[in-house]
């Protein structure tokens, strides 16, 4: 790893990883990266160019040939697909429906894992995904793997307006070959359920704070 710090959040769909990464990013000046973005960028791709998302042959050949590049912007790292980001796409149902299937390829996590790694570039950072701690950036010192009760994680997602199911992408996202969700060793544990955002994301850099006083 370079210089650059790395501050990585695990945790399940709706533990409250997005929000809580980039109040955390905001109140350190670092930048933010949201890797499921990543994913669900290359799930609209395939969309849009008709790969068939149940070949994992063909997303892992698509995979090496778009044209991408890592740009920072607005104090977020992002994945530009021919000069463009897809904001607003990225987050359709159609492109949700898919993005499971999609990141649990093989060859798709190893490229991902190298663009990921390659954000440092940009500075220190706010990491937040479902494999930070555990696989991207397992070297880094500052762990935190974000959960609730499923109850309040499913009512989040209601809320939000998003179809999903979250039992089931927990069990896609856990047994998955490579890279599974698995709580990272070392991590620090933050259960957030009834919490507000502001409360969980003061926790998060209280106990930052603690970690670079233990190593300097």
């Amino acid at each position: 790893m370079s210089d650059s710090i790395v501050i990585a959040i695990d945790g399940p769909s709706a533990s409250g990883k997005s929000t809580n990464a980039k109040l955390v990013a905001k109140a350190l000046d670092y930048i933010y990266v949201d890797t499921g973005a990543m994913y669900r960028t290359l799930a609209w791709h395939c969309l849009q160019q008709a790969i068939d998302t149940c070949n994992p042959e063909s997303i892992a050949a698509h995979c090496d040939q778009w044209n991408t590049e890592l740009a920072c912007q607005d104090g977020q790292a992002r994945l530009l697909v021919d000069g463009y980001y897809p904001e607003k796409e990225i987050r359709t149902a159609k492109t949700s429906a898919v993005v499971s299937a999609v990141a649990a390829v093989p060859r798709v996590r190893q490229w991902m894992k190298q663009q990921q790694r390659a954000c440092t570039q940009f500075g220190n950072l706010v990491m937040e995904g479902r494999d930070i701690g555990s696989h991207i950036f397992p070297e880094t010192q500052f762990k935190f793997y974000l959960d609730a009760t499923p109850t309040e994680r499913q009512a989040r997602r209601d809320a939000d307006g998003i179809q999903e199911n979250l039992a089931a992408r927990d069990q896609r996202d856990s047994t998955r070959a490579t890279a599974p969700l698995i709580i990272p060793e070392g991590a620090h544990i933050i259960n957030n359920t009834g919490e507000t955002p502001d409360q969980t994301s003061t926790r998060i850099l209280a106990e930052f704070k603690k970690m670079q006083a233990a190593h300097g």
